[in-house]
């Protein structure tokens, strides 16, 4: 059995693959180390052969972080983790989001994390989310939701920051699994938490847009994105430079998106146009999701020109964004999650075979955003009710589950 640190045959060690796709993509050690949240002694030592890479899920970080499937690192022979049920965990956390007593004063004999703990386990969440691992995010989010109240009743720091983080992870994943309503819960609760603060007030607007979009709730969503992007505008400079201008951009994105929703052409395009002026020369990711750049405003325009009707357009638009080394910079979420809202302009154009590539190619990216989303399930039916589908289309159905009901009486997906 060929060990999991080497590729099969003749091919380098996973170690001098890790190198070269990181050189290739222009990154440092250091840097590199950053994304992964290693130490440079840790990844300077794994590309030379001293350390071995012999867990999946970093494995799979490591991909990530390099814009490859695991399967690039590992030659395609290591055995993919199932995506976990994750009806309990929604609920979970839906009981948690229903609590407004404040949790932990019971018989809960664990000790009270700090401020500090909870703020790495936020991070940790957040790049869990953006390496496209949501059951991972949903195990997590109850218990963190639990003591990042309890620390924020009983502690007078500045704790703010750390619930307007967790809440907004809450929404952002419940997004994904078609959950709006407790989505806009969350949401609703991350703007509460922001206390007036501009900056994590954007923060906050950013998964309310996005709640209430998928609410369709066009107006609302793109009425929350101005204004969050109006009170930064009017914050002192040094609010607006702690964040760049990522809050702000990403937040124009958002309203552009709102508003091709609601139908408004005209307002859609001069947003867009105003994040694209402001992406310009930047490349902007932090912590928390937040994704900002020429690309990005181009997935958005992918989005609008199909939501017109535009379908050729969307499909050119994606295709020059996808061609160059940012898309590959991008999280694997946010990667999946376009090539799954692709479809829809490939199945208009009466192309169901780049539709099913699209998928699959999702499905290496992020498996979870195909195998758990609504979204995805429902653009895999379309793709298989439009003709044949191809071998790895076919096993992506099995692999996911999809009932001779659903193929049978399922339309044509919804983008959520």
């Amino acid at each position: 059995m060929t060990r999991p640190g080497r590729l099969n045959g003749n091919e380098p060690p996973i170690g001098r693959r890790m190198a070269e796709l990181r050189a290739r993509r222009g990154m440092s050690q250091q840097v590199f180390a950053d994304r992964i949240r290693k130490s440079k002694s840790w990844v300077d030592k794994v590309e030379r052969g001293v350390r071995t890479l012999d867990r999946l899920s970093v494995i799979e970080t490591v991909a990530a972080a390099l814009g490859v499937a695991p399967d690039v690192l590992l030659a395609g022979k290591a055995p993919r983790e199932p995506v976990a049920d994750t009806g309990g965990d929604v609920e979970r956390l839906r009981a948690a989001l229903a609590r407004y007593d404040i949790p932990g004063s019971g018989n809960d004999s664990r000790p009270a994390p700090s401020l500090a703990q909870l703020d790495a386990q936020a991070g940790y969440a957040w790049t869990a989310y953006r390496n496209g691992h949501h059951p991972q995010v949903l195990r997590l989010l109850p218990d963190l939701l639990g003591d990042s109240r309890q620390l924020c009743h009983t502690q007078s720091g500045d704790t703010a920051n750390l619930l307007v983080r967790v809440y907004r992870l809450a929404a952002q994943v419940l997004v994904k699994l078609g959950e709006a309503d407790l989505a806009w819960l969350a949401a609703d609760r991350a703007m509460s938490a922001a206390s007036g603060d501009p900056w994590r007030a954007g923060l906050a607007a950013i998964s309310l847009a996005q709640a209430l979009r998928a609410l369709q709730r066009g107006r609302l969503a793109m009425t929350a994105a101005v204004n969050a992007v109006h009170q930064l505008d009017l914050a002192p400079s040094h609010v607006r430079r702690s964040g760049g201008p990522g809050v702000t951009g990403t937040l124009l994105i958002e309203a552009a998106l709102a508003a091709a929703v609601s139908a408004d052409a005209s307002a859609a395009g001069e947003l867009t146009k105003r994040a694209a002026r402001l992406a310009d020369g930047e490349h902007h990711h932090d912590c928390d999701g937040i994704g900002f750049g020429p690309v990005p405003v181009d997935l958005a325009r992918v989005l609008i020109a199909t939501w017109s009707g535009d379908h050729q357009l969307a499909v050119t638009t994606h295709r020059r964004a996808a061609s160059g080394n940012a898309w590959h910079l991008l999280p694997a979420e946010h990667r999946a999650a376009h090539l799954i809202d692709i479809t829809h302009a490939y199945l208009d154009l009466g192309d169901a075979r780049a539709a099913g590539r699209a998928l699959v190619a999702a499905d290496r990216i992020a498996p979870s955003e195909t195998r758990i989303r609504p979204v995805a399930r429902a653009a895999l039916t379309a793709v298989l009710r439009a003709g044949p589908g191809a071998a790895d289309v076919t096993r992506l159905t099995a692999t996911i589950g999809l009932t001779r009901d659903e193929l049978s009486h399922n339309r044509r997906p919804t983008t959520g």
